[in-house]
Parts: structure tokens; C-alpha cells; sequence
């Protein structure tokens, strides 16, 4: 069963983000209007992770480009970070902005930009498409940057507030890049490694 949910967990996501901004209207129509902007980028995330992992294309490119051919992204990985590390944290960020502070709200929005300059980067240096590039320009740069405006316009966000925000979207990158990195470094002293180009 874990091993279905973890190769298909992107088809639901994605269908319960189309019913998420469906019922958008009816939910947000008393919500602050910032609170609003905050909640949407959950479901927008989840319109990105069609494009990025349909038909296992994120963790093939990954395996590809940073384990040059080793399984250094595998299925189940995969799964977590996205589960835990966007749908997980959205939805307590989501709480927090409700409940607690509305600049806290950034974390989801700085988790959305950075993500959006990683895949724009990318496309950059190699001059090629990557898994997730469309949504991350088209859905990614105005939701977020719209968030933010939303969230600046506030007044509720602190210089902590950023600094936080800021410091865990970055931590996430990078920690899922370094684990790639010992991955495919663990992988190659392995015996009957295929020798990595």
C-alpha cells in the first residue's frame, strides 16, 4: 500500500488542489484578504507538483543530472519531502498566520519563491527544461510575489518574521540537495557501484 501512495500521491494532490481553489469562494468570504493570499499558495503548490512529478519526472531528472545515474532521489524520498516539507508545513504555516501572526506567513511564501528561483536557475545554467519550470514561473512568481506584497502591505511582518521565513524555505533547499549529494556519494563507494560520470 505505501508503495502506491508513494509512486501516486501527486495525482490526489494535485485534484484536491483544483478542489481547494474551487471552493475558495465559499471559504475566503470572510477571511482577510492577506490570510486569503497566504492560504492559496497551498493548492497553487499543488498544481506545481503535477507538472513537476507526473509520470516520475523530478526524481528521474534528479537521479539523472545530480546522482549522474544513481537513485539518489527514490520514491519514497520523494513522498516525505513533498508531503512533509510543502503540504505538512503549509498547513501549520497556514495555522500559525491564522492563529498566531499573520507575518508567519512567509514562510510559505518564501518556500514558494526560492523553489521558483531553483527550478528558474536551473533552466538558466543548463539552458534546458526541468521538471516543474512552467508552473514555477507562470503560478509561483505572481502568487508569491503577490503574497508577499499582501503580507508587507500588513504591516504584521517583522525583520524575525523574514529572517525566519527566509531561513527555513533556504534550509529545505538546501538540505534536500545535500542529501542528493551524500546520496550519490554513499551510492559510489557501495560495491559493484557503477562507476559515476
Amino acid at each position: 500500500m505505501l508503495t502506491r501512495l508513494f509512486d501516486y500521491w501527486v495525482y490526489g494532490g494535485f485534484l484536491a488542489g483544483i478542489m481547494l481553489l474551487a471552493l475558495m469562494p465559499l471559504f475566503a468570504v470572510d477571511w482577510n484578504p492577506t490570510f486569503t493570499a497566504i492560504f492559496l499558495l497551498l493548492p497553487i503548490y499543488m498544481l506545481h507538483q503535477y507538472e513537476e512529478h507526473d509520470g516520475d519526472r523530478f526524481r528521474l531528472y534528479v537521479n539523472r543530472v545530480i546522482g549522474r545515474g544513481a537513485e539518489v532521489l527514490t520514491p519514497a524520498a520523494v513522498f516525505v519531502i513533498n508531503i512533509g516539507a510543502v503540504w505538512l508545513l503549509d498547513v501549520v504555516v497556514i495555522w500559525l498566520a491564522w492563529r498566531v501572526d499573520l507575518g508567519l506567513g512567509l514562510i510559505a511564501v518564501y518556500l514558494m519563491l526560492v523553489n521558483a528561483l531553483v527550478h528558474i536557475a536551473g533552466g538558466v545554467r543548463t539552458r534546458s527544461y526541468n521538471p516543474g519550470l512552467v508552473t514555477a514561473i507562470v503560478l509561483f512568481l505572481p502568487a508569491g510575489l503577490y503574497a508577499l506584497w499582501r503580507i508587507e502591505a500588513s504591516g504584521t511582518a517583522t525583520a524575525q518574521d523574514q529572517l525566519i521565513s527566509l531561513a527555513v524555505a533556504v534550509g529545505i533547499h538546501v538540505a534536500i540537495i545535500a542529501y542528493a549529494l551524500f546520496r550519490r556519494a554513499f551510492l559510489a563507494k557501495q560495491p559493484g557501484a557503477v562507476a559515476l560520470k
